[in-house]
């Protein structure tokens, strides 16, 4: 069977926390250290060499990482990335970064929630008493729990017609890793994968030799134990959206009736975990071969060594997607990590709300983010048998890996190349994702399950035509205070037009240059600095271009001499 999956988020709170590497938070007097060539028996005299008080040797499938502890009263991790990274023998030394769940932007309790909705389908349905409030799987327009505005009648993700495909399958593996998962909890507990060797074997004993003792249902790397019990509730939630059990008489449907979850627990119950744990994480679930990895946290810096368990990850064909983030900012100017990671099998997840908007919390990419999913006002499981209502592209990624598990049952073996680009082909374009994610789009399982992919009103990326402007138009330099000029560009017959900016420098977030179409629908707003700036596309043959400056800081201004249609 094909591995596929993965899934990812962020917050920030639990361990204590150092600045490092700019403005990244790290465990203090920590790093994460790899060898060219770790046969050297002198690795521990090198490492004591350059300051290392103590380390702790990482035992990975691919080789040794090393977890050095130094005094951070006398020198700070910066100093001590840059001293052992002189070191001919080191292949890289970084900060043990700090990641976190996404902290959920909502909260209800399960006791404020009313059912009184009945579905009349032609699709199969669950008879799970509160699955009338899950509008992500089946989008009524007024389902949404807490829904303050009608949402938008079918803006979900079509479990009910994929269900008629496929319900799952035990025989698909997914990992949650994350603050672990309360599987004793009676609407997950048929779900959850058991090793097998463990549970009939010896209590404190590694029965199955794979290095861990007693991990009858994953493992618990925050703490170092067996034992992957949620005390935080956020993997739970997230377990629950993925697998909880269908017409089992309680609670709610996941994505997955049948599925294999298994919790792997690095975030501690505060909801922070460091990036060594994580990567332990990961390399657990790669050799255990699961076939998703759904991930909902993030937020730390950029880790070679997080990445390089991302990309063994990738090579097994576990496909690695990660939530977006929860901070409302672009990713491709301010990367999220580890969703912004350039490796084959990482799918970054956005949030949309019921009523088909972005969620205003979450980050977006036109260039880094690859599809939406429901993550607003989500229903699921929580910690002690509970249930609750969170927001956050956290929510928003375990759809996504559900409906990859039902991909994975349904049609078995597929590269992760060819997963991405199916999950992103087949999603529904809607208008207001169009310049936030890459293609556009919201998750449809049914179509991602059927290879149904929605026509797609855009500009083929290669055949853009350039036309060199006879006068540029440009402002003086510097601009004037209180500007607000308006310049058309018409390209008659054109079908969709955009501008080439050579050159500007706007007072950032004050001063901009607006895109809009013909009709003045507005499409981009362009601040800051840059050279050789593309702007997004109009539809039609006709771009209106307005520049508008406040009544403080002026700066260069800008200079346009191209525009580009087809």
């Amino acid at each position: 069977m094909t591995k596929i999956l993965s899934v990812f988020a962020a917050g920030m709170m639990g361990l204590p926390l150092t600045a490092v590497a700019g403005v990244h938070p790290s465990v203090p007097g920590e790093l994460i250290v790899k060898f060219k060539d770790d046969s050297q028996k002198s690795s521990h005299l090198r490492l004591k060499s350059l300051g290392v008080q103590s380390y702790e040797r990482i035992k990975l499938s691919y080789g040794n990482l090393y977890l050095a502890k130094f005094d951070h009263r006398n020198k700070n991790s910066d100093q001590m990335v840059k001293s052992l990274s002189q070191d001919e023998n080191i292949e890289y030394a970084e900060p043990n970064f700090i990641y976190s769940i996404v902290q959920p932007q909502a909260a209800l309790d399960f006791s404020q929630l009313v059912s009184s909705q009945s579905y009349e389908l032609n699709n199969y349905t669950p008879s799970d008493p509160q699955f009338t409030k899950l509008w992500g799987l089946i989008n009524t327009g007024s389902n949404e729990p807490g829904g303050r505005s009608p949402g938008r009648s079918g803006a979900d993700i079509a479990a009910g017609q994929a269900w008629n495909l496929t319900t799952g399958s035990k025989q698909v593996k997914i990992a949650v890793i994350d603050t672990g998962i309360d599987y004793n909890h009676p609407d997950l507990v048929d779900n959850i994968w058991t090793n097998e060797a463990e549970k009939n074997g010896r209590p404190g004993v590694d029965d199955d030799g794979n290095g861990y003792i007693d991990d009858i249902h994953g493992y618990d790397f925050a703490n170092d134990d067996g034992d992957p019990m949620d005390g935080n509730s956020h993997g739970t939630h997230c377990a629950g959206t993925i697998g909880a059990v269908h017409n089992n008489g309680i609670g709610v449907a996941g994505v997955m009736a049948d599925v294999s979850i298994v919790g792997l627990k690095f975030l501690t119950d505060s909801g922070s975990g460091a990036s060594a744990n994580a990567i332990k994480a990961i390399d657990y679930a790669t050799k255990l071969g699961v076939d998703i990895m759904s991930n909902s946290w993030g937020g730390g810096g950029r880790s070679q060594a997080l990445e390089d368990a991302i990309q063994r990850a990738s090579d097994a064909g576990i496909i690695f997607t990660a939530a977006a983030g929860n901070s409302g900012t672009n990713n491709d100017t301010s990367p999220h990590y580890p969703s912004n990671y350039e490796v084959d099998n990482v799918i970054s997840v956005a949030a949309h709300t019921a009523q088909d908007d972005l969620a205003s919390f979450s980050c977006y990419g036109k260039r880094t983010v690859h599809i939406a999913a429901p993550g607003h006002n989500i229903f699921s499981t929580v910690k002690k048998g509970g249930y609750s209502v969170f927001s956050g592209t956290s929510m928003a990624t375990p759809h996504v890996s559900g409906a990859l598990g039902l991909l994975v049952a349904h049609v078995g073996n597929l590269s992760v190349t060819e997963v991405k680009e199916r999950l992103m082909a087949t999603s529904v374009p809607v208008n207001s994702y169009r310049r936030k994610i890459i293609k556009g789009g919201r998750l449809d399982a049914y179509n991602l399950l059927t290879d149904t992919r929605p026509a797609r009103k855009e500009p083929n990326p290669g055949k853009w035509k350039t036309k060199r402007l006879s006068t540029p138009w440009e402002t003086q330099h510097p601009y004037g205070i209180n500007l607000n000029e308006e310049m058309p560009f018409t390209v008659p017959g054109a079908k969709y037009v955009r501008l080439v900016i050579k050159k500007h420098e706007l007072e950032d977030r004050y001063d901009f240059i607006q895109v809009a179409t013909g009709s003045r629908t507005l499409v981009e707003k362009i601040s800051g600095a840059g050279s050789n700036y593309i702007t997004d596309y109009v539809e039609g043959d006709t771009l209106i271009a307005t520049f508008r400056s406040d009544r403080s800081v002026t700066k260069w201004g800008f200079v346009i001499e191209i525009i580009q249609y087809q």
